[in-house]
């Protein structure tokens, strides 16, 4: 069971009349990305957005989303789980509770159903949503306020060519909208990855910071070639290059190595948080709202990372914009973020779902300051993405 932190924000809340929830709705939307995305477990053709909408009495409604990767792929929650179990499970502890009192309703959930950790995030973001809303205020003021408007967005190259990929770097640093690139490797031999690496950053040079991303695929031993080779190609990072649960591992290669090395898939929250940083396991933390079981927890984890002195970077789910907004409200209220965002998750996609896209320019994503998530759902563009809709699926884009 997870600790739940009583924001002190919430406070606010207690000036508000009780709003009743009299509604929890879920949404799978279905949207192609613009290219393969290609990781060490699976390949991407397609993102499944989980959207969870919470109404009260009063109208308002908060979004939130559980969006995951590859189905059962990357982790033990997927699209139709999430749905089934915040319907099944979560919506009658929810229904005719009052929406403002988020910490309680949270506490509540944790009391009657173990980990679903998205599921939790989704719904916790829509409550958050909704109260910020009723104040009128921005999420972030929420969890203490922002302490910056805009955040450095990199941008992952996971086509697996190497041309392909040059090219596509190239035409982000010229768009100037992205000057971080993280590459996903695992999948070939080490030196065929190390290799394919070295020519990107040659490509691109002192223009950008090149990172790598091998998603567990290596043993200990394979991370030891691999991060002296791709040391010697001027790679600034690598993120989980073994797997999840080898924190002993991953201590030994931070004690042997001088490129930096970033938990993700280790970290599951708070406590997992503790555990690697008392071993000493990480340099860096990916915070990602939904793997730390909602936006408290993520808190949670950043306040570990900094009495660690452990670094923070900005993690996605490769959400679509609701995630991808909520993660940025929370992440503009961190003191530090050493190694940026990675919230390009709507850029991935070949529809988009707002009224009003996300800002991104100058490598950097702006935030909005309308309240709540600070964004506006395009309804058509959402029913006609929905997996339940009735008429066949005509582009938007």
């Amino acid at each position: 069971m997870r600790q739940v932190i009583t924001h002190p924000d919430f406070i606010l809340s207690s000036s508000l009349p009780a709003t009743s929830i009299e509604t929890v709705e879920v949404l799978l939307l279905d949207v192609p990305t613009i290219r393969p995305h290609r990781l060490s477990m699976t390949t991407m053709h397609r993102q499944t957005l989980v959207l969870v909408r919470i109404t009260g009495n009063d109208g308002v409604a908060g979004w939130g989303e559980a969006t995951t990767i590859g189905g059962l792929a990357y982790g033990e929650e997927s699209p139709e789980s999430i749905k089934v179990n915040i319907e099944t499970y979560m919506t009658p502890l929810l229904l005719g509770a009052d929406a403002n009192q988020v910490a309680a309703r949270m506490h509540l959930l944790d009391e009657h159903v173990q980990g679903n950790r998205f599921a939790k995030c989704a719904i916790e973001t829509a409550l958050c949503d909704a109260l910020a809303r009723r104040l009128g205020v921005p999420l972030s003021t929420l969890f203490g306020g922002r302490v910056r408007d805009s955040l450095p967005i990199a941008w992952t190259l996971a086509s697996g060519d190497t041309t392909r990929d040059i090219e596509e770097a190239e035409k982000m640093l010229a768009q100037r909208r992205h000057n971080i690139f993280k590459l996903k490797i695992g999948a070939r031999t080490v030196q065929q990855d190390c290799a394919h690496v070295a020519a990107i950053k040659r490509a691109i040079g002192e223009r950008g910071s090149v990172r790598v991303d091998i998603n567990q695929a290596w043993t200990e031993t394979d991370a030891m070639l691999g991060m002296q080779l791709l040391g010697d190609a001027g790679v600034d990072l690598v993120e989980q290059p073994i797997a999840a649960s080898n924190h002993d591992g991953l201590r030994r290669l931070r004690q042997k190595n001088r490129i930096a090395i970033m938990a993700d898939e280790s970290l599951h929250g708070p406590q997992d948080a503790y555990q690697l940083a008392r071993v000493g396991a990480a340099d860096v933390f990916a915070v990602k709202i939904n793997q730390s079981g909602g936006l408290a927890g993520a808190q949670q984890v950043a306040a570990i990372a900094g009495a660690a002195q452990v670094d923070l970077y900005g993690g996605t789910m490769l959400e679509g914009a609701i995630g991808t907004m909520a993660s940025a409200q929370l992440f503009a209220t961190f003191g530090a973020l050493a190694w940026g965002t990675e919230l390009f998750g709507p850029l991935l996609l070949t529809e988009e779902i707002l009224a009003t896209p996300l800002r991104y320019r100058d490598f950097a994503l702006e935030l909005p300051t309308g309240s709540g998530l600070g964004i506006e759902l395009d309804q058509d563009r959402v029913k006609a993405l929905r997996r339940d809709r009735k008429t066949p699926l005509v582009s938007l884009a």
